[in-house]
């Protein structure tokens, strides 16, 4: 991790109190409390197991928060950016990155989101609908990465009952990106998207 300069904003999961403290005690929101943008994935980082094509990189959270309902909660609005990469017909993905004013913050925003996604499957389903989470293991990058993931199947569901999910989460020093993939068609590409989520991290600084 290099050294860096200048002051970072903050966020918070559901469920973790600490992290609501961590927010708390961050500066206001406010319009000229933007940093400059870490870096972040390329169309050419994805998986070439998909025809990828991505829309432009935008401020906020974005709509793709899976199985977390509600997620994040007392989330900020400010340091925060997404971007979704779509296929024709069958796969999503995202990444997510969000910049704290310390260190102690993302660390405590990364590992309450690792805990989310970990429960992810115990949480309840819609009738039919059976879920199995899979642990993918770390990755070893700057501070740290994790790749998880969950299978649905829905027994009433006459077309595409299966869909896959991975989630990874990394973080170097004060910064946090979430990489998320999506699919209902075949198996999910697990090393593909552990090499995405180690260029995701090792491209923020």
């Amino acid at each position: 991790m290099g050294v860096r300069t200048g002051v970072r904003g903050g966020r918070v999961v559901a469920g973790a109190a600490v992290l609501a403290v961590a927010v708390a005690s961050g500066p206001a929101a406010g319009a000229d409390q933007w940093r400059p943008r870490p870096g972040s994935l390329y169309l050419s980082d994805l998986p070439k197991t998909e025809s990828w094509r991505a829309a432009p990189i935008a401020r906020g959270w974005g709509e793709s928060h899976e199985c977390l309902e509600g997620w994040p909660e007392g989330r900020p609005e400010v340091n925060v950016w997404h971007r979704d990469f779509t296929t024709a017909e069958t796969a999503f993905a995202q990444q997510k990155v969000v910049v704290f004013a310390t260190e102690a913050e993302a660390a405590a925003f990364a590992d309450a989101t690792r805990r989310a996604y970990a429960g992810c499957a115990e949480r309840p389903q819609r009738p039919g609908v059976t879920a199995t989470g899979h642990d993918h293991g770390v990755v070893d990058v700057e501070e740290g990465a994790t790749l998880q993931g969950m299978h649905t199947f829905d027994a009433n569901a006459q077309e595409r009952p299966s869909f896959n999910h991975l989630w990874g989460v990394g973080r170097d020093g004060d910064t946090v990106t979430l990489v998320l993939w999506a699919s209902y068609w075949g198996e999910p590409p697990v090393a593909a998207w552990r090499n995405t989520l180690r260029t995701a991290v090792n491209k923020l600084y």
